[in-house]
């Protein structure tokens, strides 16, 4: 245990002695609100690949500074989601780095120790204005259709003033003195922007009353001891950069560089939220949606990529590759769902053309089969032997859009073989079913599709006289033990030359 730990701290003081001050060091910071949706799986990816683009690192920062708001097991929730779609963090709450915690409530003595820099400064001030008061000011600004805003009123408190209410021990928050001098910043994507944020709001607090600091002064405080040279986040922080240029200077601080990135809206135009379940990563992960098929999904909402269009999924090697900041759109984009399964469906073609990972698939088929039908492995009428299942994987390749289709009530044939064999004996099709065998025995699996099929089950029947319904209907009992279900000769081409071949000598024989 203590070897652990002095290992532990052997390895961040490395790392710390040879930090590169011009390393690009990059972060993704959500809250514990809720689960991991499309818009912060897109902020963390953006990060991510400029990370791994630029040889920089890549930090999972928790901001739970709002107690209120944080929903248990939260943390977990998006650790794990980030891991399943392959964005790996080199320094987070459970790995652990130089510049942590990295979990906001357990930095609490260090934002005391900074803001008391700034108050010492006086770039900030005790502010003892009480809800009741601030209520009043939101009333009458409201009253008056103006923007309500803090009338900065304890920013003109004097020191005997100050010390007078600390004294008496009057519940108290800490403001940050906003300047009038108008902040102008290049935004990596939007350009200049410029946008006098003390015109439009009073001084902000930055600790709260419970001792818990604000987004704003928490971000501005580990983003410079993290070291960050780049801020990726989504648009609607750009209003608040400003005030956060500020407080770098206060400090005295360079500011990183900011890049803010555009909305990603709904096919109708409406902005995501949190509380729509499908733009969440764990409904997709649920659902059967491979990890880079959601990465495809969202880059094409928003730029930043070579377009390749909707016939091609990228690689975690060529979206690194390819990004480029100066490539992403500042425009607001939207989402198409049905290019999800688009590429979901390009993603299980280039699984299955690959040899490693047929094991995984067919294992993952293996288990979706099981789960959907629980009594048929009971009694041993599934058939789930390696060979039939990546038959059926190349059949649906081109078919279908995730594995769990697979599984659809008409399909299910493809995995049940009927519980006991058909007694085909007073059918009158005895014969034709024994030629219908040597048939396909001799037949090349390349002309075994649907069209050929049909026409020679015509034949057949035509042949030896018997109703071509009355074979179509013992076929197709032979086949599934199902009275509806697709066409037979489709059926036969889904089962494939082999399982077809099985179940129809298991009623002949």
């Amino acid at each position: 245990m203590h070897r652990n730990i002095l290992r532990t701290l052997y390895v961040q003081v490395i790392q710390k002695r040879f930090y590169k001050k011009d390393q690009v060091r990059v972060r993704f910071a959500p809250s514990p609100t809720g689960l991991l949706h499309l818009g912060g799986l897109r902020t963390a990816l953006y990060n991510y690949l400029f990370a791994r683009a630029n040889n920089g690192t890549f930090i999972l920062r928790i901001e739970d500074t709002d107690q209120t708001r944080c929903v248990p097991g939260a943390i977990e929730k998006i650790h794990n989601d980030l891991l399943w779609s392959g964005i790996i963090s080199d320094e987070d709450p459970i790995r652990g780095g130089p510049t942590g915690p990295y979990i906001q409530s357990k930095r609490l003595e260090i934002y005391k120790e900074q803001v008391l820099k700034l108050l010492s400064n006086e770039s900030a001030y005790y502010c003892f204005c009480t809800e009741s008061r601030l209520d009043l000011l939101r009333k009458e600004a409201l009253k008056c259709r103006q923007v309500p805003k803090y009338d900065n009123r304890c920013r003109h408190l004097t020191k005997d003033e100050v010390k007078e209410k600390l004294n008496k021990g009057q519940p108290y928050c800490i403001r940050f003195k906003l300047s009038s001098i108008v902040e102008e910043f290049d935004d990596l994507i939007h350009g200049k922007i410029v946008h006098d944020v003390a015109q439009l709001e009073g001084d902000p607090v930055i600790i709260k009353s419970d001792g818990y600091p604000t987004y704003h002064f928490a971000n501005v405080v580990d983003d410079h001891l993290m070291e960050i040279s780049h801020v990726l986040r989504g648009i609607e922080w750009q209003v608040s950069t400003p005030k956060h240029i500020m407080m770098y200077k206060a400090f005295g601080w360079t500011p990183p560089l900011y890049g803010h990135l555009p909305l990603i809206l709904n096919s109708n135009g409406t902005k995501l939220s949190k509380r729509q379940n499908d733009i969440q990563i764990e409904v997709f992960r649920k659902e059967g949606i491979f990890p880079l098929a959601v990465l495809n999904y969202v880059i094409h909402a928003g730029g930043g990529f070579d377009n390749r269009g909707f016939h091609y999924i990228d690689s975690y090697e060529e979206l690194i590759k390819q990004f480029d900041i100066s490539k992403i759109k500042p425009n607001s984009n939207r989402l198409l769902p049905q290019r999800l399964l688009d590429f979901n469906q390009l993603e299980i073609s280039k699984l299955l053309a690959n040899e490693k990972n047929v094991k995984f698939l067919v294992e993952r088929v293996r288990k979706l089969v099981t789960e959907a039908f629980p009594d048929r492995q009971v009694d041993g009428s599934l058939q789930l032997d390696k060979h039939h299942i990546i038959a059926v994987l190349k059949w649906g390749q081109s078919r279908i859009h995730k594995l769990s289709d697979l599984v659809s009530p008409d399909l299910s044939f493809l995995w049940i073989i009927p519980a006991s064999p058909l007694d085909v004996t007073k059918s009158g099709c005895s014969d034709a079913l024994k030629i219908l065998s040597t048939k396909l025995i001799e037949v090349d699996i390349q002309n075994f599709n649907k069209t050929w099929l049909n026409s020679y089950l015509h034949e057949l029947a035509k042949e030896h006289e018997i109703p071509f319904p009355t074979l179509m209907k013992v076929l197709r009992g032979i086949l599934s033990g199902l009275k509806e279900g697709p066409p037979v000769g489709e059926m036969m081409e889904i089962l494939g030359k082999d399982t077809t071949l099985l179940r129809i000598n298991r009623s002949i024989a």
